[in-house]
């Protein structure tokens, strides 16, 4: 009988098609809830997943078969690694999959934001035309401190390198990654000298509002803060605070601190003042945390997993 590979999120169909043509029988319960994926998980060997439900201790003790767990994306939180590693059960993750497309999303909304691009196209379709007012700002000549140089840290510093910018970065696990494409440096010199702040962090109990009022407060000068990273690095009401004060000139979200669990909606029963705040804002641009969800990448990342799952299992 061949083993079975339960894809609880949607991907690219070519993994689905790869799977099987390594000997595996795909299967997929669109319409189950976490409650129906416990009765049926021992079934399986391998999970495909992106951030439907938690893949906790709970259900990972009753996934007797399970050999691998493939997440098409970067983020690894909704998944307890330590449990999982202690039943021999083996992680993957794609974020060579979607750098480029996070990286090039960084600096599409940045280019917005400078140039007033979101304002001046709606101005222009009521047939206003404000060019002094939209003056904007060029990225040549500015100094940009990335933190975290992983995959999409590093993309992002590849991408720039034709901006003619001085791009410094930061990593508190990494060290010896300096090159032609960024500086490292220490947390103090980005502190000091940046004109543009990027975040690149995994979402851990570490970097959950890492960014905070007394973080900014940290910075010699107003800056601009692009988050593509995850919504919970970064607590809204300190970017409201800030950006009152002018310790922020501008932001750039593509993630959101009140995102549900599952990225797709933000939640509305509720929404707190400083999220109204947020979006009343001109200096701010906001996407649906699309920033590695290009045709692209899609592909991509099932490329990178098939890779790896073959290298692991076959």
């Amino acid at each position: 009988m061949k083993e079975k590979v339960l894809f609880i999120d949607s991907a690219h169909p070519s993994l689905q098609d790869s799977l099987e043509n390594m000997g595996f029988h795909c299967e997929s319960f669109p319409e189950f809830k976490y409650e129906d994926y416990l009765k049926v998980v021992a079934e399986y060997s391998g999970f495909v997943i992106r951030s439907k439900i938690p893949i906790n201790k709970e259900l990972l003790d009753v996934s007797t078969q399970l050999k691998f767990i493939a997440r098409v994306g970067a983020g690894m939180e909704n998944i307890d690694a330590n449990h999982a590693e202690k039943l021999g059960i083996l992680c993957l993750n794609a974020p060579e999959g979607n750098r480029d497309a996070v990286a090039e999303q960084a600096i599409g909304m940045l280019l917005a934001l400078f140039n007033n691009l979101l304002k001046a196209d709606a101005e222009v379709r009521q047939g206003v035309w404000k060019r002094e007012e939209n003056r904007g700002h060029e990225i040549k000549g500015k100094t940009i401190g990335i933190i975290g140089y992983g995959n999409t840290g590093a993309a992002f510093a590849r991408k720039l390198s034709g901006f003619e910018a001085r791009v410094m970065a930061y990593d508190k696990y990494k060290t010896g990654f300096g090159s032609a494409l960024a500086e490292e440096v220490g947390v103090k010199e980005i502190f000091e000298q940046a004109d543009i702040l990027s975040l690149h962090v995994p979402l851990t109990d570490e970097t959950r509002y890492l960014v905070d009022e007394k973080y900014l407060a940290n910075f010699s000068k107003p800056v601009y803060l692009i988050n593509t990273s995850r919504g919970a690095v970064v607590k809204t009401t300190a970017l409201i605070h800030a950006l009152e004060n002018g310790i922020l000139k501008g932001v750039c979200l593509d993630v959101l601190e009140y995102e549900k669990f599952s990225f797709e909606a933000i939640q509305s029963s509720s929404l707190p003042e400083a999220f109204r705040k947020l979006i009343a804002r001109k200096d701010v641009i906001l996407s649906p945390h699309i920033a590695g969800w290009t045709f692209e990448s899609n592909m991509r990342m099932a490329s990178v997993l098939v890779q790896k799952i073959k290298k692991a299992f076959r």
